[in-house]
């Protein structure tokens, strides 16, 4: 930490009609008025409140470089907590790197990645958990990552951590303080009620541990496996869910011999969908790499969508399901069956097909037409229906840092060990150590124990300038 320099950058990036230049540190205030001179003769930035806005000229040598408006913030009241200048000039390249380089002659020295949050971590603005959703909501993509970083800047998370943490310090200091008299036999931490509150605590943690599932699709993407043979219409489908011609589609077999992937954003939520070459025997060594990239599609999807022709035979169908089954056994993959071409079929057919799949009881079924977009927005409500991002609107706390849901499972072993101790009647000793490991883990997550090593890892993943 370079606390006595005074760091500067850039807080905009590329050229665009304003740029910003951000400045914190102890000589900020000084630095600045060395090179900006007020529209107001003989107004000093250090003179003025905290919080307010100038207008005025950068200068260098008497040469004026462009007329900006200074926002003087002055500490604590500041992003960083130390006094802090952000110049908004021209977007021209020329003029922001001139600035940065007048401010770096005048003493300033050039800001590390994510530099500025971690002064604002350090000196108390924000603890760490608050300062990583810094970086998600500038990288959120979709309406749902964006709620579940402001969600998690707004303190939500921090402040359950903080009560969850808050209670157990409670009881750790009673059974301390029954080591300090352990010659007198006396029991100042009611087991009773320690075992209740684990409990309680590890019941909570192990919601937010779920929640991680919905948190990673939202900030992530919900990645979505387009399998089945070839000529089913995985591409024409690929299309019709972007609106675009993405993948190219062909009556000849085998088109595909690489997986296409793409973005949509439904109501929120960004879902990649892959399209993968059909699965098939063939001797043509590209489409056998094809078919074998798509088996390791399907192990990274969240979904996977199985297109079959409507007018198939069922039996050979269920075989499909079955084989894909026996892929994702022990993974996370829902899968759904999909009945393309349905459009070539009578009601009767259609309704009959349908009727001989109810041997499938733990798949969804659904029939469309992809080339005539026949019955595409009940593939799209029931793709919003398994990801399930309803319950954004209705959790207190989502999770979605894998740094976090780690730490949340290691205090959840530590406060089960808690509780077979108390079930077994562990020592007073014992017991303290496995809630020190708990209040550990809890304690990483915010900040409130660190080191060196986590702070670099996190905040060197930050752009400059922010």
């Amino acid at each position: 930490m370079r606390s006595e320099a005074t760091i500067c950058a850039l807080a905009t990036h590329g050229t665009g009609a304003i740029s910003v230049i951000r400045i914190s540190g102890p000589d900020a205030i000084r630095i600045v008025e060395g090179l900006f001179h007020a529209a107001t003769r003989g107004k000093k930035l250090r003179d003025q409140a905290p919080s307010t806005i100038h207008f005025g000229t950068i200068r260098h040598r008497g040469k004026i470089i462009d007329e900006v408006l200074v926002s003087l913030f002055k500490s604590p009241q500041s992003y960083t907590g130390e006094d802090a200048i952000e110049i908004s000039c021209h977007g021209s390249i020329y003029i922001q790197h001139k600035i940065l380089e007048l401010l770096v002659e005048s003493g300033a020295v050039p800001a590390k990645p994510g530099e500025f949050t971690q002064r604002a971590f350090l000196n108390g603005k924000m603890d760490l958990s608050q300062a990583e959703a810094v970086a998600d909501l500038i990288a959120a993509e979709s309406e749902g990552a964006h709620q579940v970083a402001l969600q998690q800047l707004r303190g939500g998370f921090s402040n359950q951590l903080k009560h969850l943490r808050g209670r157990l310090l409670h009881f750790i200091s009673m059974i301390e303080l029954e080591l300090d008299f352990s010659e007198e036999d006396v029991e100042f931490a009611d087991r009773q009620q320690l075992t209740e509150l684990v409990g309680e605590i590890d019941l909570l943690i192990n919601e937010l541990i779920r929640s991680f599932r919905l948190g990673n699709v939202l900030k992530n993407g919900v990645p979505v496996a387009i399998i089945g043979r070839p000529n089913v219409g995985k591409s024409t489908l690929l299309n019709a869910l972007l609106n675009e011609e993405r993948a190219i589609v062909s009556d000849i077999e085998g088109t595909t011999r690489d997986s296409i992937e793409d973005t949509v954003n439904l109501q929120g939520i960004t879902f990649r969908f892959i399209d993968t070459a059909g699965i098939r025997e063939t001797a043509e060594p590209i489409e056998n790499l094809g078919i074998r990239r798509t088996y390791q599609k399907i192990g990274q999807a969240s979904i996977v969508l199985l297109l079959a022709e409507a007018g198939d035979d069922p039996t050979l169908i269920v075989q499909s399901v079955e084989a894909i089954r026996k892929q994702i056994a022990h993974g996370p993959q829902q899968l759904v069956v999909v009945l393309n071409k349905s459009d070539q079929l009578s009601g009767k057919e259609l309704r009959d097909t349908l009727a001989e799949l109810t041997v499938l009881p733990n798949e969804r079924v659904i029939a469309l037409s992809a080339k005539k977009g026949n019955h595409m927005d009940s593939l799209k409500g029931l793709l919003l229906e398994l990801v399930n991002a309803g319950n954004i609107r209705h959790q207190d706390v989502v999770i979605s840092n894998i740094r976090h849901f780690n730490a949340l499972r290691s205090a959840s072993e530590s406060l089960s060990r808690v509780s077979e101790g108390l079930a077994s009647a562990l020592p007073s000793d014992l017991l303290a150590q496995d809630i020190r490991e708990a209040l550990h883990y809890l304690g990483e997550i915010t900040g409130e124990v660190t080191t060196d090593e986590i702070l670099g890892n996190i905040f060197k993943n930050f752009c400059i300038g922010k």
